[in-house]
């Protein structure tokens, strides 16, 4: 889903600036956003390359707050322009975050969950599924939709969730989909990919505390129905 991918081999509506305007900021990985702000790969690396680079290099988002302009350019590719282009980007999310008036949302019970996510991602006519990632005392650090899907269903792997976790320095994850039919009930389907993400996040050490199905106006909680 996320790529590395030369960008003659990408489709052109995979291509981060694109897939921005198709389907909305939120969608994108940490590596397209970072691409996107580069704004062009180098002769040997697409953007999403250099930008996955970089992000290798500094440990991720966190690693790229405490990152210099000289640590930059070390990673090959990053010039004087693009090192500018990350540094200021980093300071303007540091400015939005040292504006804000209170305290991160945390969330405590399924309802509280479910408070947060419904009025974004309640009412979509396609079903998206995205996590809610939480630090050690489940306050929420950000919220990534991972895929978007058609009428009928969504698909979405492990390996995404809890790479997104780890580049985010998740404590834990509330996993989250809509149901465009307006019934929150889960499906069997649900119910296994729940299992699966619980099972995976043993072996990473990244609790998963939940899998909220959002309909019109109600939610269902995998955890409330005794399923995790």
């Amino acid at each position: 889903m996320m790529g590395g991918t030369l960008a003659g081999s990408v489709r052109p509506d995979d291509r981060p600036r694109e897939k921005l305007g198709r389907i909305g900021a939120p969608a994108l990985g940490d590596d397209e956003l970072l691409a996107i702000v580069i704004g062009s790969g180098t002769a040997g690396s697409s953007a999403v390359g250099l930008a996955q680079a970089l992000l290798g290099a500094t440990g991720g988002l966190h690693g790229l707050l405490r990152t210099s302009r000289d640590d930059l350019l070390r990673v090959r590719g990053v010039g004087e322009a693009r090192a500018a282009q990350v540094l200021a980007a980093i300071e303007i999310g540091r400015r939005v975050l040292a504006s804000r008036p209170s305290e991160r949302i945390q969330i405590t019970c399924p309802r509280d969950a479910a408070q947060f996510l419904m009025p974004e991602y309640s009412a979509r006519p396609v079903e998206q599924f995205g996590v809610i990632m939480l630090d050690t005392r489940h306050r929420v650090l950000r919220t990534v939709v991972l895929t978007v899907g058609s009428l009928d269903g969504t698909t979405v792997q492990p390996r995404e969730v809890f790479r997104q976790a780890l580049m985010g320095s998740a404590a834990a994850v509330v996993m989250f989909h809509n149901h465009p039919s307006g019934d929150p009930q889960p499906s069997g389907e649900d119910v296994e990919l729940t299992r699966r993400m619980v099972a995976a996040g043993q072996l990473m050490g990244i609790a998963v505390i939940d899998h909220v199905v959002l309909g019109d106006g109600r939610y269902c909680s995998l955890k409330e129905s005794g399923y995790l």
